[in-house]
């Protein structure tokens, strides 16, 4: 009888059952295998009445995978539960014990920060027990998603045609609107820079008006502007000249976030795109034929890293680059942090992203670097450097020039190439030194609105004010632009997409704040999670937090399902051709359309006008009937056919077929053993075993977060 280890993703269960040997046998529960049921009261799965009781039910496509779970239970000697190492784990290994019949008091759960086979072995040397505080955590905020999603989603469907709201959804999205309504709100003003311009030993520098008779001064409009001008001359005397030392900031290894934000303003990934490669680095990738976990788990909101690695990264920072650049490393306190792990570091320092460059896609890479080159620059000197501040008088006017000489380069020995940032130096200069301008100008600018959230910085704002948590960043900004609540657009000057609120955005938004502004907002929604935090710890009772929250959210509903007003259909001016009623304007499940106002008595809805452009004559004829060719287009784009269609059917089969290329991922088939490879298929890509057609395995997605 052997051992059996079950964990989430298919992925990791041929790395972790080379690490353990042939006593165990390690299979996947690919993710939940269960969730709230849909029926009932409400559809809520839920019973409200009955201290919040909740009724999962396994997944339709799950019940087989359960079934073979179960079989498997049974015929080990033990069983050990090894999901993720975070809530959303712990709730899928209560599941799965509970589902497949195993003691809850005496299962073994083990838990890892990393895939390495250090980290497996003793994990499975220090088993313990399913922690129900982080279960009930879990269950709770599940709970509290279900019913506002589920009830506050069909009230706004019912009266305003928006398809979802959530918890913390709409408050994402309160914070674009706001920011939006900041913009529009935003009056400019007018300020004028005045500047002068220096050359000395070949080096051309640029000093601004600071002070006018010793007092900071600022110029609104051109008559200032030419007023300052006209007293100026050429000579400009050197009054001060003032060194202090730069304080650069502490790097810290990269937490969800702000490895979401840098792989944004850095690489300009989505965020749901950088997690999907962090996930693949941990999970494994094949190195020289083994394959290798290089970062440690990818979800969490801590800075702390082990003593182990910050040792052993010293070693190798004393060995690749001198004594002079080891420093010294503490965690930085982070508010609301759950500090259940490590921050994201790679798994061997020794793993640079040049040696196993090879290895590795151009994503992986990019993505591999970033966090190697963080971590290691966290556990690295500071750099020094001299900022010099030199006062350039002009009758009565300051003139400020700034430069700033590096010392010693620090941290920034590695990180230099994410930085545009140029080192601005000063030629020498000396006290009541004359210089000549060569140029002295004003130019005019005006005060800029606030700008617009991207994803790095909306993820910013969202974990500031305590928002969410790592796992859910990725997927709450890809529900509000799946509902259309908001755009993602591309700045013109630069790659970055920042959010403007939709129409509908803001209709939804309004409507929240009009009926559910008090708990639709940032501090209501830190509130709860910091409530969810004291229930993972054992300190609040998941009870009392959901009867709190529902005393407070279920009279708001009641008077907003009364008092809120339904939007009525837009008049079209025309009259239906079945029944004469009006026509209106509607917003269905798939967008607007025209139909009857009189509906459901009359069905009638208006056909879209085609959008097919008129045939065009190829010169060709058709080698079945002889009749012309023509170009057209159907709904999967341009195509040339006969033109005495439909007598004859004829299409041109033009299409250059090529075998697509299929990329390995490093992982093994489950069923046969062989690759897993890339492939696109009509419904776009996916992973696949490399021996099709004998082997027709085809990896299944991860399922989405409702938030």
């Amino acid at each position: 009888m052997k051992h059996l280890v079950i964990v989430e993703s298919p992925s990791k269960s041929k790395t972790i059952m080379k690490y353990l040997g042939e006593d165990y046998e390690v299979v996947s529960s690919k993710g939940h295998i269960r969730d709230l049921a849909t029926s009932g009261k409400g559809g809520l799965g839920v019973d409200i009445e009955n201290d919040f009781k909740p009724n999962y039910v396994v997944d339709k496509e799950k019940k087989a995978l359960v079934k073979d779970l179960k079989t498997r239970a049974k015929a080990a000697q033990d069983v050990y539960l090894a999901t993720d190492p975070d809530r959303e784990g712990e709730a899928i290994s209560w599941h799965l014990a509970d589902e497949l019949g195993l003691d809850i008091s005496s299962t073994k759960r083990v838990v890892f920060n990393e895939i390495t086979k250090q980290a497996i072995l003793e994990a499975f040397n220090q088993p313990r027990n399913i922690d129900m505080n982080l279960v009930k955590s879990q269950e709770t905020r599940r709970i509290l998603d279900r019913i506002i999603g589920f009830k506050l989603s069909s009230l706004l469907y019912k009266k305003i045609r928006s398809k979802s709201a959530g918890r913390v959804q709409s408050v994402a999205l309160k914070l674009v609107v706001e920011r939006e309504n900041e913009i529009k709100a935003f009056i400019p003003e007018e300020v004028w820079k005045i500047s002068a311009n220096f050359e000395k030993k070949n080096k051309n520098f640029e000093a601004e008006l600071d002070k006018y008779l010793k007092k900071k001064f600022k110029v609104t409009n051109q008559i200032e502007a030419d007023k300052v001008l006209g007293a100026l001359d050429e000579d400009f005397t050197i009054t001060n000249i003032e060194e202090t030392d730069g304080k650069p900031g502490k790097k810290y290894p990269y937490i969800t976030s702000t490895l979401q934000q840098d792989a944004s303003s850095k690489l300009f990934y989505a965020s749901k795109r950088t997690m999907m490669i962090a996930q693949k680095l941990y999970e494994g990738i094949s190195i020289k034929g083994s394959l290798e976990g290089l970062i440690t788990y990818m979800r969490t909101d801590s800075t702390r890293l082990s003593d182990q690695f910050i040792m052993s990264t010293k070693d190798f920072i004393e060995h690749e680059y001198g004594k002079q650049y080891v420093g010294s490393y503490t965690s930085k306190k982070i508010d609301n942090a759950q500090d259940a792990h490590e921050a994201i570091r790679p798994t061997h320092i020794e793993y640079t992203p040049e040696s196993i460059k090879d290895y590795l896609n151009a994503d992986e890479l990019k993505i591999y670097s970033l966090i190697y080159n963080r971590a290691l620059a966290s556990i690295m000197s500071l750099p020094k450097t001299k900022i010099t501040t030199v006062t350039l008088s002009n009758h009565d006017y300051d003139f400020v020039a700034k430069g700033t000489t590096v010392i010693f380069d620090g941290y920034n020995k590695i990180l230099a190439q994410y930085d545009n940032e140029k080192e601005k130096q000063l030629p020498p200069l000396s006290i009541n030194e004359v210089l000549k301008s060569l140029k002295t100008e004003a130019k005019q600018s005006f005060t800029n609105p606030p700008a617009r959230y991207t994803e790095a910085t909306l993820i910013k704002a969202m974990e500031e004010k305590g928002i969410g948590r790592p796992s859910t960043y990725s997927s709450i900004i890809e529900t509000i632009v799946f509902r259309k609540y908001v755009n993602l657009e591309k700045n013109e000057k630069s790659r970055t997409k920042y959010f403007t609120p939709t129409d509908q955005g803001f209709l939804t938004d309004t409507k929240l704040q009009e009926h559910f502004s008090s708990i639709i907002n940032t501090d209501y929604t830190a509130h709860m999670e910091t409530e969810l935090d004291e229930i993972a710890e054992g300190k609040l009772n998941h009870i009392d937090a959901l009867n709190r929250f529902y005393d407070t959210f279920n009279p708001l509903m009641t008077k907003a399902n009364d008092e809120m007003e339904k939007i009525q259909p837009v008049l079209t001016g025309d009259a239906c051709p079945q029944c004469g009623k009006p026509l209106v304007k509607k917003i269905g499940k798939y967008g607007p359309f025209v139909a009857c106002s009189d509906y459901p008595t009359c069905k009638y809805i208006e056909k879209k006008e085609s959008t097919q452009t008129e045939a065009e004559p190829t010169g060709e004829a058709c080698p079945q009937c002889g009749k012309p060719l023509i170009k057209k287009t159907g709904r999967f784009g341009p195509f040339v056919a006969c033109s005495d269609y439909p007598t004859c059917k004829y299409i041109k089969n033009d299409r250059v077929k090529t075998k697509a290329i299929e990329e390995p991922t490093g992982e093994m088939c489950p069923r046969c053993g062989k690759p897993l490879v890339k492939k696109t298929g009509r419904f776009g890509p996916f992973i696949g075993c490399g021996d099709y057609p004998k082997c027709k395995y085809i990896q299944p997605k991860a399922k989405k977060n409702e938030e």
